[in-house]
């Protein structure tokens, strides 16, 4: 039994190190070309290799997605990226079109190649096509049930990456073309809208004529629970998975720090003795801390129905559980130099969790501005604030509220 690589996304520079100091094995990230998220603040080239050197400083791996669908004009200057990344020290590329996979073997054969979730990749005979094509990975489809990926790892001699959290496509892996359709703008090719995420009145056709059949006060809503495989992480790893995937390069680092520090958890307890392992209610308790979205099991269990989509149950309201970024501390005066986030008072319990594992649980006694005058509350997002605290506390750690 091989110890699975935890694999994080990075929408940014200061994510990136987030997710390595919290305990991500590798981080996948986008550069400003050739990327699905073409949203996200993504990476220069020079933030780039900051990123892979400050991996390197952790054993960690960086790999760049290269993941659009190439039409004729998205291909100049292809061949010079890639050919710089590999200088740069990247990993590998994770990349869906066959040119890339060309573009590597000819002129960055260095870099590992890993075929993207995008290619819908469901059986091992696809496996092993793409293994003799020269790929070193392969990202299931999101589609792909426990059963199945079962098969595909006993009838497989390639590494195999599988999705353990984050969000679900309500359409097919890499086949929507929603946002095409509703807004020009191509899902792969960088410009989903995430049509499958508005909200829609719905018509019935009688007759050549359309009666309302929502309200305007409640529209339909369409999308799918988020996907949480924390349970079965032990499963995963028995089955061999080389790589366990968490989806969100849009994601906050408070986000990323508790979902990887809480799969990096579940990972190493499990690996420690898993003849004894028991899954503990306190990862559940955790990751429960960043999500903003009901969660389901998605493909894995097979039983993709409508308990698992969120049709006119859409929850999207971000936690406020995140109150503070430590930027460091006072060793004279004892003091917690935060960057707040969220509005906290006096009085209210606390809890600091941090990149080494250190927990603190505490009630918030005294809070102090920048010039050190006292304050009853902390109002202002990324405002400069201390706290006392009796305990050096490491740089990065995060401050959140405990909420019953």
């Amino acid at each position: 039994m091989s110890k699975p690589e935890l694999l994080a996304p990075a929408g940014d520079l200061e994510k990136l190190k987030i997710a390595v100091m919290y305990g991500a094995d590798a981080v996948y990230l986008g550069g400003k070309s050739f990327s699905l998220r073409s949203s996200a603040s993504n990476f220069t080239l020079d933030d780039i290799e900051e990123g892979v050197n400050f991996a390197n400083e952790y054993n960690a791996k960086i790999y760049v997605v290269v993941n659009i669908i190439f039409h004729n004009d998205d291909v100049e200057g292809l061949k010079e990226y890639l050919i710089k990344l590999e200088e740069i020290g990247v990993t590998g590329i994770i990349c869906a079109d066959f040119i890339v996979i060309d573009y590597i073997k000819k002129y960055a054969p260095k870099l590992e190649i890993h075929v993207s979730t995008q290619q819908s990749i469901t059986n091992s005979v696809a496996v092993d096509f793409y293994k003799n094509l020269g790929a070193d990975r392969v990202v299931l489809a999101r589609e792909v049930s426990k059963e199945e990926l079962e098969d595909i790892s006993l009838n497989s001699d390639i590494e195999l990456e599988y999705f353990i959290h984050g969000a679900m496509c309500v359409a097919y892996s890499g086949r929507c073309m929603l946002s095409n359709y509703y807004s020009r703008r191509d899902s792969n090719r960088g410009g989903c809208s995430q049509s499958c995420r508005w909200e829609y009145e719905l018509y019935q056709e009688n007759n050549d004529e359309l009666t309302l059949l929502s309200p305007k006060d409640s529209l339909f809503t369409m999308s799918s629970k988020d996907l949480c495989l924390a349970h079965s992480i032990p499963d995963l790893i028995e089955m061999g998975v080389s790589s366990l995937k968490i989806e969100g390069r849009m994601k906050s680092i408070y986000y990323l720090a508790t979902i990887v520090s809480t799969y990096r958890a579940i990972i190493d307890d499990y690996l420690e003795n898993p003849a004894s392992f028991a899954y503990d209610d306190k990862y559940t308790s955790y990751l429960a801390k960043a999500a903003n979205r009901l969660v389901s099991s998605g493909f894995y269990d097979e039983a993709m129905d409508h308990n698992k989509q969120l049709y006119n149950a859409r929850n999207e309201h971000p936690t406020k559980e995140f109150i503070g970024y430590v930027k460091g501390y006072d060793k004279d005066k004892h003091y917690i130099e935060l960057e707040q986030r969220n509005y906290f008072a006096i009085g209210d319990e606390v809890e600091l969790f941090s990149p080494n594992k250190d927990e603190y649980r505490f009630k918030v006694e005294k809070i102090f501005d920048e010039d050190y005058n006292e304050l009853d509350v902390a109002r202002h997002p990324q405002q400069k604030i201390f706290i006392p605290f009796d305990h050096e506390i490491q740089e990065h750690s995060m401050l959140r509220k405990v909420i019953e």
